[in-house]
Order: structure tokens, then C-alpha cells, then sequence
């Protein structure tokens, strides 16, 4: 149905004077000082103030235009409901959308959920809060690591930008928004930490603090970080039916690389065993959850009891997490000569490169290395400096020659 203006009708916006202006329907006339008039237009569409400037009367624009640029407006705004997800009246802006991502994850137990509490209230609904979820593009991804960069480190936005990443995939996986609407986000370069690894010594002494521990699942917790350079989640997910003690593997169905065969140590077979055999037969997960109200079937962390045998073992708990465990699991193969696509097998790496970090060139194997081609030459040369015996100062002294020894002999 057309609009009805009372206000806003053809008599009253020619007798507008110059500094005056009439609204009506989200239409604004405005009289300029050099006597031109302007029509913009000013409205709500789907909670969104949506505010243009539709040109100028010396230009051709009427009334007329800024009506039907409203109209077009809103046919966009319905033409976008038409691919709204099931359920939903209007599309999720990134605060609904990054709010009830966080309580989901809350919910099933997600992984670093102290971070992801941190990043979205603090940084990202800040910035991108106001957006619409499927509208957030590369470019503002972007402006908002320039703009983190004035403030913080890039590993500290690389770590937001992780988070970022995964509330998109989530939002994906959930029907929230398409895949193609997900923007393009790249981590920027960042030092690499230095790898700490644990000596032998220190690996005992680790492992003794574990089992002294009251928590009873510590030790074996440690067994697996220091046999098998498994992550810290991937260890607490195995199940007893995901182990074959005779072809000393572990099914890993969820990882970084996707799903593979962990090799396991004959030792850390036969922990399993005994293990297995004290707990009910109705036990699943190796690592169970401590009480019935816990969120997921198995433990979702082991830092706490972690970083008490840590401290009991007199090493530093700043330095010393159970990802060390990894590390020192992976150098250790390296300095035993393991081919590095054999170790990527084991560790589970996606590439190749990631493995080459811990080939360290102080490490013990690279000095094994270079001592194949150690050549000394001893007395195989002498050499014999000429120079003037009352050198000029315009005739600096300088190497004549060097002379094989058994020539000048």
C-alpha cells in the first residue's frame, strides 16, 4: 500500500527555507544553505539503523526515489530471512551468536574453555559484537589484528584468532551460518618457543612424584605422556576397547591430523594390563570422570594434579606442562636416529616441518653426526707469512703466500 505523507507532501517541501528540514516514514528532506535540497532516509530493517543518503533535488532525486529506496531496503532484508536457519525470526548477530557458543561449549566440556571465557567477552563481542555472524568478512578480521596489534603480542592475537576460528567452525557444524560466509582467518608469524624437554633424571624423578600423588590416575597419566608423545586430551580419551595389547596399538578416533594408530611401548602395555585388571569390567575410559555430575565420561584435565608432582619433583611448574611430556617423548626418538617419517607416524604431526622443530642442533645426535666427517689435517699444513721487515705506512703488512710443508722440506 502506498504511504500517505501529511507532513512531508510536495507544497511543504518546496516552501522549506535554506537550514530547515521535514521528516516523514523514515524520509528526511532537508534544505541546504546554497538552496539545493537533500533527501536521505532513516529507518530500522531486521534491528538494524540503517541510514543513507539517497542524493540531491539538483541532481533529479524526489520523494518518489527515497520511497522506493526504502522498499528495496526491506526486500532485502526479507530476501535474507528467506535462508535464516530453522527456528530463527532474524539472522544472529556475532554477540548472540559468539554468547551461546560459549555456553555450548561450557555444556559438553569444551577444550580451553579459560581462554575462550577470556577472548569473547573481553576482545572479540567488543569488536565484533554488532555484526551479523554470517556478514563478518576477512577484511574486518584484518582491522581487528591491526588493531589488537597496537596493544598486544601476535601470539596473544594468534591465540583470539583461534578461538575466533573455532567459534566459526562451530557455527558451521551447528547450521548457524553457511560455509562460505565463514571469513578467511590467518594467524601471523610468532616466535617459536623454546622446547623444553625433561633429562632422564628429571623424567624419574616426575614419574616417582606421580605415583606419590593422590590422585590415583596421575601415574599412568604420566606413563602415557613419556611412552607415547601423545597429547594431553588425546590421552584422556582413550577407552580399553581402543587397545590392542597384542599389536601394541591404540585407535585414536579424534585428532589433529585426523584418526590414526598410536604405537605404544611394551612397558605402557603392561601398565594398561594391570591397570585394567583392578578396575570394574563395566569401566570404560582408562581416565574416567571423578563424579556423576561431571559434564563428560572421562577425565577433561590432568594440569592440577600435574603441576603437584611437578612441584614435589623439585622442577619448575612454569615450564614444566604435560605437553613436556610430548616434547621429550619426541626428542628422545630423534636422538635415538628414528627416521623422521616414522616419528611423524608416532607423534601424529600433520606435516613433516612440525617434526623438524625438535631436530635440535645442540642436540647429542647432531654431534654424533658431524663427528663422521671430522677431518683434523693435522701438520698437513704450515703456513709461512712474508711481510716486509720495515713495513711503510703506505705498505701494510700482508700475506705473501701459504706454503705446503712438504714442499718447503
Amino acid at each position: 500500500m502506498a504511504l500517505k505523507f501529511t507532513r512531508l507532501t510536495r507544497p511543504a517541501i518546496r516552501a522549506l527555507t535554506p537550514g530547515e528540514k521535514l521528516a516523514e516514514h523514515g524520509i528526511v528532506a532537508a534544505r541546504q544553505g546554497n538552496g539545493d535540497l537533500r533527501y536521505t532516509v532513516n529507518i530500522m530493517v531486521d534491528g538494524q539503523r540503517i541510514h543513507r543518503v539517497v542524493g540531491r533535488e539538483s541532481e533529479g532525486v524526489t520523494r518518489e526515489q527515497a520511497e522506493r529506496a526504502i522498499e528495496s531496503f526491506r526486500t532485502k532484508a526479507r530476501e535474507g530471512r528467506l535462508d535464516l536457519p530453522a527456528g530463527r525470526k532474524n539472522h544472529r548477530t556475532f554477540a548472540e551468536a559468539a554468547t551461546e557458543y560459549l555456553q555450548r561449549m561450557e555444556d559438553t566440556g569444551g577444550k580451553n574453555m579459560k581462554e575462550k571465557r577470556r577472548h569473547i567477552p573481553d576482545v572479540l563481542v567488543p569488536f565484533f559484537g554488532k555484526h551479523r555472524a554470517d556478514k563478518i568478512t576477512s577484511f574486518l578480521v584484518q582491522h581487528y589484528v591491526r588493531d589488537r596489534l597496537k596493544a598486544v603480542k601476535q601470539a596473544t592475537v594468534n591465540r583470539e584468532l583461534a578461538t575466533l576460528s573455532h567459534a566459526f567452525k562451530r557455527m558451521i557444524e551447528w547450521k548457524w551460518l553457511k560455509a562460505e560466509d565463514c571469513p578467511k582467518i590467518e594467524k601471523g608469524d610468532e616466535p617459536r618457543k623454546k622446547i623444553v624437554v625433561l633429562s632422564d633424571e628429571h623424567a624419574a624423578a616426575l614419574m616417582k612424584a606421580a605415583v606419590a600423588d593422590q590422585d590415583g590416575y596421575l601415574w599412568l597419566f604420566v606413563a602415557f605422556g613419556l611412552n607415547t608423545a601423545m597429547r594431553h586430551s588425546e590421552i584422556l580419551r582413550v577407552r580399553y576397547d581402543q587397545i590392542d595389547y597384542d599389536a601394541r596399538r591404540i585407535f585414536i578416533p579424534e585428532a589433529k591430523a585426523g584418526e590414526r594408530e598410536q604405537p605404544i611401548t611394551p612397558a605402557l602395555v603392561d601398565m594398561l594390563k594391570r591397570q585394567q585388571a583392578m578396575e570394574p569390567e563395566s569401566q570404560e575410559w582408562v581416565f574416567p570422570c571423578r563424579t556423576r555430575r561431571a559434564k563428560l565420561p572421562h577425565r577433561n584435565s590432568m594440569a592440577d594434579s600435574f603441576q603437584r608432582a611437578v612441584i614435589r619433583a623439585n622442577l619448575l611448574p612454569d615450564k614444566v606442562t604435560p605437553h613436556v611430556m610430548r616434547h621429550t617423548a619426541i626428542t628422545r626418538l630423534v636422538r635415538a636416529g628414528v627416521d623422521l617419517p616414522t616419528i611423524q607416524r608416532i607423534s601424529g604431526h600433520k606435516t613433516l616441518a612440525m617434526v623438524l622443530r625438535y631436530v635440535h642442533i645442540h642436540g647429542q645426535h647432531i654431534d654424533t653426526a658431524i663427528a663422521a666427517i671430522d677431518n683434523a689435517f693435522a701438520d698437513a699444513f704450515t703456513p709461512r707469512l712474508h711481510t716486509p721487515s720495515t713495513p711503510t705506512a703506505n705498505q701494510p703488512a700482508r700475506v705473501v703466500a701459504i706454503i705446503a710443508a712438504n714442499s718447503a722440506a
